[in-house]
């Protein structure tokens, strides 16, 4: 039996070849699920006060959830989980869904925070995979409608759950390009800069023009700037890859936006499809607007196309995770 990363794994592969996710009717002609009450414990995926997978930590890493001590925030948004094509947007009430959100994408991406922040993540309307197909038209109008959501509790945890601590936005894939909006629109030109410890917006193409005042993090330590990647195969940088994806590029076993190699020697650790550590597992450097990948020490690493999109995190689990305590340790110093 598949597990849920490798189930993940083998959907991607069923969608992309097939592209069986579309919607056979336009977005205005569906019912849109209820809109989420944020106020209500049920309509977010992670809080420090509900115990669900962020509090975990991958086998084999001699990490900590330290979520009831920890003096910063990270309010994080998950990637496309939705590839059924039944409404252009999720329901947060699925059952279905939201226990495969939590066995995917909290696990493997929102648990790297838990060692110096306490996790904050709302469920919210995604936009089902064909949105990205169409974004000048019904897929346009899906994200959009998701983003009203992730809008919406972003103000209900600066209103009801910050009392002025510094916290980290970070997201992946759709929940980056929810993610950079909320910076852009509530965090670049305003006061709340000053409490951002960093962003990590990962899987999604990000450029310079995005913000006015931000700008992309140079050292490991640099506090008040934003970390992004795209994970592709190795020599296929200047291969067709997707427009969602190419733009800045900041190195996580550098944290420089260099083009160097830096060989798997320095790669503290990868989270596998088990949710345990395999060290050493890929490098990488920074090549033409994404972040090229060395062959993976283990073949259950599978690329789609040119990609390894799924594993942005994975990939770079345990250099994440000691990186967000470096930033964390260091606004706390300067503050």
């Amino acid at each position: 039996m598949l597990n849920p990363m490798q189930r993940l794994v083998a959907i991607l592969i069923v969608v992309t070849c097939f592209a069986s996710c579309t919607p056979h009717r336009d977005f205005e002609e569906y019912t849109h699920p209820p809109v989420p009450d944020y106020g209500q414990s049920d309509a977010w995926v992670c809080l420090p006060t509900k115990h669900n997978s962020s509090d975990s930590v991958p086998t084999g890493s001699g990490a900590q959830d330290m979520q009831a001590s920890a003096q910063v925030d990270v309010f994080y948004v998950y990637p496309t989980l939705d590839f059924s094509g039944k409404n252009w947007n999720a329901d947060i009430h699925d059952k279905k869904l939201n226990k495969f959100i939590e066995q995917t994408a909290i696990c493997s991406q929102a648990t790297v925070f838990n060692g110096s922040c306490k996790v904050y993540s709302p469920r919210y309307r995604q936009g089902t995979l064909a949105s990205f197909y169409t974004l000048n038209g019904n897929g346009g109008k899906a994200l959009q409608l998701a983003y009203t959501d992730v809008e919406a509790a972003f103000r209900y945890y600066i209103k009801n759950y910050n009392n002025g601590r510094p916290f980290i936005i970070a997201g992946h894939s759709q929940g980056t390009l929810m993610a950079y909006k909320l910076v852009q629109e509530f965090i670049d030109t305003t006061p709340l800069r000053s409490q951002m410890v960093a962003a990590y917006l990962v899987g999604y193409g990000i450029q310079k023009s995005f913000f006015k005042n931000l700008k992309p993090c140079d050292s490991a330590t640099q506090t008040g700037c934003y970390i992004t990647w795209n994970s592709v195969m190795w020599g296929k940088e200047n291969a067709t890859v997707s427009k969602f994806f190419k733009g800045v590029c900041i190195n996580p076993l550098t944290w420089k936006p260099d083009s160097a190699y830096v060989d798997a020697l320095y790669n503290l650790g990868t989270v596998n499809h088990n949710f345990e550590i395999d060290h050493n597992e890929v490098g990488a450097a920074c090549r033409g607007g994404v972040l090229t990948i060395s062959q993976p020490k283990d073949k259950g690493y599978r690329p789609f196309g040119t990609g390894f999109h799924i594993y942005d995190y994975n990939f770079f689990y345990m250099n994440i995770r000691k990186n967000v305590q470096q930033r964390v340790d260091a606004y706390l110093k300067s503050h």
